[in-house]
């Protein structure tokens, strides 16, 4: 099974979140909301607390595929502080397995050496914090395992590729249609 660990800290953008678990459970993912925060309840940048299946400590990563980062601040300012997901990025990345971060999140892969050489997008404003990338503006970029999107208003297109580098392309053109986007 192609497992998706996707992670909430408090301030989270909330499109960026419940956009992509739809997008990956319509395609037929498994997606485990995993919380960083100290309950599993999580608010997000605009108010809207969404409750995650996980926290973070009780969590095996040891089936995941694909870890997802949403951006929002100081959602991806909590994200880049929390020192077991810095290290499971680290580990995953190491180990061939996909990581994607859209809009801020993206800085938190820039802290860490992740995007040194590669093509990578962000929310316009935090293109210092992508260390070593080559910097597009593009909405989404895919470099080896490494997926970053630019924000909110391309969160349907970062979905499906992600689904897209799991599942196929066909099930990503199926959930583009039922999305009305194709």
């Amino acid at each position: 099974m192609n497992k998706v660990f996707l992670f909430l800290a408090t301030g989270f953008e909330e499109t960026e979140a419940i956009v992509v678990i739809d997008i990956l459970r319509r395609g037929g993912l498994e997606v485990q909301v995993v919380s960083v925060a100290d309950d599993i309840a999580v608010t997000g940048a605009h108010g809207i607390t969404v409750e995650a299946d996980v926290l973070f400590d009780k969590a095996d990563f040891s089936s995941g595929k694909m870890l997802v980062l949403p951006g929002g601040m100081p959602g991806a300012a909590h994200l880049n502080e929390h020192a077991g997901l810095r290290n499971l990025l680290s580990t995953y990345y190491q180990s061939g397995k996909k990581i994607a971060a859209i809009c801020a999140a993206p800085l938190v892969l820039g802290g860490l050496g992740i995007l040194k050489g590669k093509k990578a997008t962000c929310y316009p404003g935090y293109e210092s914090y992508l260390t070593g990338a080559v910097v597009t503006g593009n909405p989404v970029e895919v470099a080896d395992t490494v997926v970053t999107g630019i924000g909110p208003g391309f969160v349907c297109e970062f979905g499906l590729t992600l689904l897209g580098e799991l599942a196929g392309k066909a099930q990503a053109d199926e959930v583009a249609k039922q999305f009305l986007l194709k």
